[in-house]
């Protein structure tokens, strides 16, 4: 089998039915586009959503105990399998923080030294609402805690949203690229209806289903990495000019990952992969189907 062959055909294939060609490599830059510009942006919304939740703390309000207590009770913490952190603040120290962020209207009162000491835990929130809570409720029962503070609501909520955006834009996604992939294969199978005569020929001086195949699938991938290439360039333009340019107030949206070939290269995989995908899907059903019709 000569790669020359293979290759000059799959060119010749998209010379020969510009319109089909020209229709499926715009479906599958639209798709890729749609799903670069969908992903970048749904990463910089996750990512925002993630730093939200990491800010979710939980905070144990100690009562008046001895230093002996306090250690226990931070041993005990420390042990907590979904603790990350433990920061202990004293009386004074919460004083401090009261006349930082209220100013010097609270001088007198922050003087009283009434505020009770207590540990600002960091937790693994990835671990959900429903572990967290039992944690808290297991914590309330140690001796020396008063209280505990935790936004459970907050939590909560932010799971509830990062759930449905998850499902919401996967199912787009996934429709998306079904869109795509069905017009790539819709064009190979009209490339291949309209050489179904020099199918038959090649069928009957031996030529083998891999040889006849092999140039649409290779059209299929030609297709697919000039829409991937097109669509990486609007990707950059939109997110590198357009919007800095016109929503100059949203900021410069990140990377996902901080680095711009992991999109970049995905996007252009993808291109490729759904164009070989579809040739070689409307390839191995539609020449056999030729050859038997005839």
């Amino acid at each position: 089998m000569s790669l020359k062959y293979i290759v000059k055909e799959g060119f010749t294939g998209i010379k020969r039915a510009k319109l089909a060609a020209t229709t499926s490599i715009l479906s599958l830059f639209i798709a890729v586009l749609l799903l670069g510009v969908l992903t970048r942006i749904g990463f910089n919304i996750y990512s925002q959503a993630m730093s939200i939740k990491d800010l979710i703390e939980v905070e144990v309000f100690l009562f008046d105990v001895d230093e002996r207590t306090t250690n226990q009770i931070r041993q005990e913490l420390e042990q907590e399998e979904l603790v990350q952190e433990v920061t202990y603040i004293s009386k004074d120290s919460a004083s401090a923080i009261m006349r930082k962020e209220f100013g010097a209207g609270v001088e007198e009162l922050a003087e009283l030294n009434f505020l009770p000491a207590s540990f600002r835990l960091s937790v693994d929130t990835d671990a959900g609402a429903d572990k967290i809570e039992t944690m808290v409720s297991q914590l309330r029962n140690l001796r020396g805690v008063d209280e505990i503070e935790y936004n459970a609501a907050l939590l909560r909520v932010m799971e509830s949203n990062l759930n449905t955006f998850t499902f919401i834009g996967g199912g787009i996604a996934l429709l998306i690229l079904l869109a795509a992939l069905i017009l790539v294969y819709n064009t190979i199978r009209l490339t291949i209806y309209a050489k179904r005569d020099l199918i038959r020929a090649m069928k009957l001086v031996g030529a083998t289903n891999k040889f006849i195949r092999s140039p649409f699938i290779v059209e299929g991938i030609l297709q697919g990495l000039i829409a991937g290439g097109l669509a990486v360039i609007c990707v950059f333009f939109i997110f590198e000019f357009a919007i800095p340019f016109y929503l100059a107030d949203l900021g410069t949206l990140s990377w996902p990952y901080g680095r711009w070939y992991f999109l970049v290269g995905a996007m252009l995989i993808l291109s490729l992969i759904m164009g070989w995908w579809g040739s070689r899907w409307a390839a191995r059903r539609f020449i056999q189907e030729t050859y038997i019709s005839g």
